[in-house]
């Protein structure tokens, strides 16, 4: 974190109350930057359709700016981030809200399909290019990018890795990063509305993925809780202030608050993907609907010539598909 921080400028922080856990916060530079560039980028991207009479939908703004950005603040920036290097579980929560809530909010934002309205016609191809490219396609895989998060944690706590970032900032910055792209990596193309995934990810294949990407990210949490050797041990015996509770019992507390934002995360990201089904389900009856209202409208009889008595027979007795042959086979009315 830049300046002086509140521990550098009292010697020792405080008690985490909950008024503290509320009101303290110290600027984070980094973070910043990445907060003000991704919603410069996405606010362009809604000026720019409204100025061409478009409108982008409020609730996915709100999404982008409160669920994600705003996560992304709060465990950059919060009480979690001034307190991460003397207890442990606002260290767990900041990395949770990181790699799961932040990129929720910046997915129910759909930037994907907003930057492609918004670019250029030569912007927007090299958009869906780069979307489409065979790097982002493996990175983007359901397994693939599940893989990644859980991997991601668990390098995070079980290598030297997450002490060295405690005591060297700049790695802080770049574990903090690391989370983000993890969990977008997840996220973001399952809730776009652009072909961003395989063909045969439909909805109820997403769904899937999603029930059992809630029971994997769970996964970390449940191994830090029950794991009995300390994490970044060494670190936090030595930082620990004399208010706080054991290390052991910090450390079981981080675990289990991973778990339960975990699972709270993951019904939200459920339900998003079962309102995108319902919604692509709606879209294929209203077009199927259409398609059958032209098929039966009988045509207009063509003076010397006989009527085509097949432009006005029921659908099933033409179509060609399995539908059509059943209702051949059992006819309406049976």
């Amino acid at each position: 974190m830049s300046g002086m921080t509140l521990s550098e400028a009292t010697g020792c922080l405080p008690e985490l109350t909950t008024g503290r856990l509320l009101s303290v916060w110290e600027p984070d530079a980094a973070a910043l930057l990445v907060i003000v560039v991704l919603g410069g980028l996405y606010g362009w991207g809604v000026l720019r359709l409204r100025r061409r009479g478009e409108r982008w939908p409020l609730p996915r703004v709100l999404a982008f700016a409160f669920l994600g950005l705003g996560s992304l603040a709060v465990a950059t920036m919060s009480a979690l981030a001034v307190y991460d290097t003397e207890l442990f579980w606002p260290a767990a929560v900041q990395n949770v809200l990181l790699d799961l809530i932040a990129p929720l909010g910046l997915a129910l934002g759909d930037p994907l399909r907003l930057g492609v309205l918004a670019l250029p016609e030569r912007g927007a191809g090299r958009l869906k290019a780069a979307m489409t490219g065979r790097l982002v396609r493996f990175l983007t895989f359901p397994l693939v990018s599940t893989v990644l998060v859980l991997a991601s944690e668990l390098c995070i706590y079980f290598t030297p890795y997450f002490e060295s970032a405690l005591r060297h900032g700049p790695l802080h910055e770049l574990m903090y990063l690391q989370l983000l792209l993890a969990g977008s990596l997840f996220v973001l193309p399952v809730l776009t509305r652009e072909e961003a995934l395989p063909a045969w990810c439909s909805h109820p294949v997403r769904a899937a993925l999603v029930f059992v990407d809630g029971l994997i990210d769970a996964v970390p949490g449940i191994v830090v809780m029950t794991h009995s050797t300390l994490i970044a041990g060494a670190w936090y015996l030595h930082h620990a202030p004399a208010w706080a509770p054991d290390v052991h019992r910090d450390q079981q507390i981080g675990g289990g608050a991973m778990i339960t934002i975990a699972e709270l995360v993951s019904l939200p990201f459920l339900l998003a993907i079962l309102v995108q089904w319902s919604r692509a389900d709606r879209a294929q009856r209203v077009v199927l609907d259409r398609r059958l209202d032209a098929e039966l409208a009988p045509a207009a009889p063509v003076e010397g010539r006989p009527e085509d008595t097949g432009l006005v027979r029921p659908w099933w007795e033409t179509d060609g598909g399995t539908v059509g042959q059943r209702m051949r086979q059992r006819r309406p009315g049976d």
